[in-house]
Order: C-alpha cells, then structure tokens, then sequence
C-alpha cells in the first residue's frame, strides 16, 4: 500500500504551531487545495509544502524494509521462552528466523 501525505501534514510537519486553527480543504491536493491559515502563522507557499509532501513521502518509502520485517519476525517470546528454559535450540532457531527476515528485506533493496 501506498502512503500518500496530506497537505496538513506537510504544513504541521513544517510548523507544528499551525496546528489548532490552519484548515485545509481538498487536503490531498495541494495544487487546488485551499488553505485558511491560524491567526498568526506565517503562510507557507504551496512549493514549500509539496516539496515537504515528497521529503516525508521518500523518508516513508525509505522504510518499507522496515515495515515487511516487522510484519515477520518471529514472535519475540520465543526467543525469551529459549532463554528461560535454557534452550539453546530454540534461541539458535530464534535468531536464524531474524536473519532470515533481514536478509529477505535488506535495507539497500
């Protein structure tokens, strides 16, 4: 699945002190968005935030890796359950299932 950040979320990641009073409609697209900004907050061009869009947007995809070996690594109470019982087997088995996983979704791919 792909993510796809909001105009909000861009101007919020840009200036938190937005947040509670900036409101924006159309807020998935920031070419024909329209923008209400917080009394007191400084406009922020709309090059500005779809340039902050395609940052948060390269720095989500940088993660993927992260995400797939999330969903599977061993359960990490097997690796504890190992070590309580003092089974080397199962503690062996524990990391080579993690490597596995790491090897499957290595950072670089």
């Amino acid at each position: 699945m792909e993510y796809r950040y909001s105009v909000i979320e861009a101007i919020l990641s840009l200036n938190p002190d937005a947040r509670g009073g900036t409101s924006v409609k159309k807020n998935d697209d920031i070419d024909n968005c329209v923008i209400t900004w917080k009394e007191g907050i400084s406009e922020i061009s709309k090059e500005d935030i779809k340039a902050e869009m395609d940052r948060l947007k390269a720095e989500y995809d940088a993660q993927d890796y992260a995400r797939k070996r999330k969903k599977e690594y061993p359960d990490i109470y097997d690796y504890i359950d190992g070590i309580v019982k003092s089974d080397q087997a199962q503690i062996d088995k524990y990391i080579a299932d993690c490597q596995a996983v790491k090897d499957k979704y290595s950072k670089g791919a």
